[in-house]
């Protein structure tokens, strides 16, 4: 291959994955053109991509990106699957997916320039809260001392209430109330 078609395969890449901040690596040899076919539209609804990419191309164009840290895995048959939702989503899928299909392969996975290889790392990122369950834990976490504050200065409030509430309903009915003391 010549260095100007070279020099356009970087630069598309480039372009490709330029807000990408986190992809996970499979390898998809050995798979069947219909199984590869229905992932790939499976993954497609979710907006989720599949490229596969030449690796010593693709390390030059994520030098200095988020995508840089995929470098280790960037050996031998590799596609990147990447898209617009969280990784840890498409790494979720992914690992419901391999365990359905043998041929295909985790081979690693990146998200915010941290690696996590081989099918653990992409299985061990399967399991982290996406940004909105993550976001909705922090609000719940902030909350709930409130929740507790409020708790304790209500539940006095409720004690005497229910006593001026018996005291009501005893004087209603014409009983005596006995002098606390």
């Amino acid at each position: 291959m010549s260095k100007p078609i070279k020099n356009m395969i970087v630069s598309e890449y480039r372009k490709r994955f330029e807000q990408v901040e986190g992809a996970v690596l499979v390898e998809l040899r050995g798979m069947p053109a219909r199984a590869n076919t229905q992932l790939r539209a499976q993954l497609r609804t979710s907006r989720v991509r599949v490229t596969v990419v030449k690796n010593s191309l693709a390390k030059r164009a994520f030098a200095g990106t988020p995508l840089e840290a995929l470098n280790p895995g960037l050996k031998g048959p590799r596609a990147i699957v990447y898209g617009q939702t969280s990784v840890v989503s498409i790494a979720r899928e992914l690992v419901k997916t391999a365990e359905a299909n043998e041929q295909l392969s985790l081979m690693g996975a990146c998200i915010d320039g941290a690696w996590f290889e081989g099918a653990e790392g992409v299985k061990r990122l399967s399991k982290f809260p996406t940004r909105e369950e993550a976001q909705s834990q922090f609000v719940t976490l902030i909350l709930s001392p409130a929740r507790k504050v409020v708790g304790s200065v209500v539940s006095p409030g409720k004690r005497v209430l229910g006593i001026v509430k018996q005291v009501q309903e005893r004087l209603e009915k014409g009983e005596t109330i006995a002098k606390a003391g």
